[in-house]
């Protein structure tokens, strides 16, 4: 073999070893983030009368983490006063009443699941996934919006527009 055919081998087997961003494949074989180092948890400690500690309260605010969502918040960066004791912000109420102002179906994520797992199911009998790449786009190209032909349209009918973003090159 000579040694230009391999390096562009080795160059291939380069490539095939990145990966795209991000986790786009619908079956992970991952166990996951490990929620231990992702919550910021204080450190335990042991009281000096045990029988002084209140009784337990399920759902209720313990002696290690106080705040445990407002302290979650914290730590993906956002302001942990942020958290609602009612989790409904009052700005929201309006928005959640017009969205299920005509009820939410029992099932609805159930539902989803199956319709989607079937109409991947139709889309991967036609690719047959020979070429690899990206499933999640793979499938769901036909309902992507060009944003730049959207833009046009949009702006064609009088309808004021943000700028978009450039054309990809």
């Amino acid at each position: 073999m000579s040694r230009f055919a391999l390096a562009i081998l080795a160059c291939f087997a380069v490539a095939a070893c990145a990966g795209p961003d991000g986790l786009r494949s619908f079956q992970s074989n991952g166990p996951g983030p490990d929620e231990f180092s992702v919550l910021p948890v204080q450190p335990l400690e042991i009281p000096d009368n045990l029988n002084a500690l209140p009784p337990p309260t399920p759902g209720g605010a313990n002696r290690v983490d106080r705040n445990p969502i407002g302290e979650g918040i914290a730590a993906l960066g956002g302001n942990a006063g942020a958290a609602y004791a009612g989790g409904i912000p009052a700005g929201d109420t309006a928005l959640l009443t017009a969205a299920g102002r005509y009820g939410v179906p029992q099932g609805i994520r159930r539902t989803l699941a199956e319709e989607d797992a079937a109409f991947r199911g139709r889309r991967a009998a036609v690719g047959l996934g020979i070429f690899g790449g990206d499933r999640y786009f793979r499938a769901y190209a036909p309902q992507s919006l060009d944003a730049q032909a959207e833009t046009r349209r949009f702006r064609q009918l009088g309808v004021a527009t943000p700028t978009a973003p450039p054309p990809a090159q």
